[in-house]
């Protein structure tokens, strides 16, 4: 019974990086969509603050690329931590049993 609990926090961490990485693509893509929209606008529009709308999705690709990594960085930096706790719980059980305070 003792390493189905440990198994299942593994998995249950494995999913949480996998999920992680997920966000990470999403916010990949989604910082694409910002720079391709700003590359083609330069191509379709015929409209004098064009330049300003190319350089204001530009940032804005820039800055969601940013804030998507430094959030996976983060998330990864919080489930290694968790990690370490894995199987934790057995010697508090253990302690907790030799002496029933």
């Amino acid at each position: 019974m003792k390493t189905d609990l440990i198994l299942r926090e593994k998995l249950a961490l494995e999913r949480t990086h996998m999920a992680s990485r997920s966000t990470f693509l999403a916010f990949l893509r989604t910082s694409m969509y910002f720079m391709v929209a700003a590359l083609s606008l330069n191509q379709l529009l015929e409209i004098p603050t064009k330049n300003m709308l190319i350089i204001g999705l530009a940032i804005g690709s820039i800055l969601i690329f940013i804030y998507g990594l430094f959030t996976f960085i983060k998330e990864k930096r919080w489930i290694e931590a968790q990690r370490k706790h894995i199987g934790c719980y057995q010697l508090t059980y253990e302690n907790t049993k030799k002496n029933p305070l």
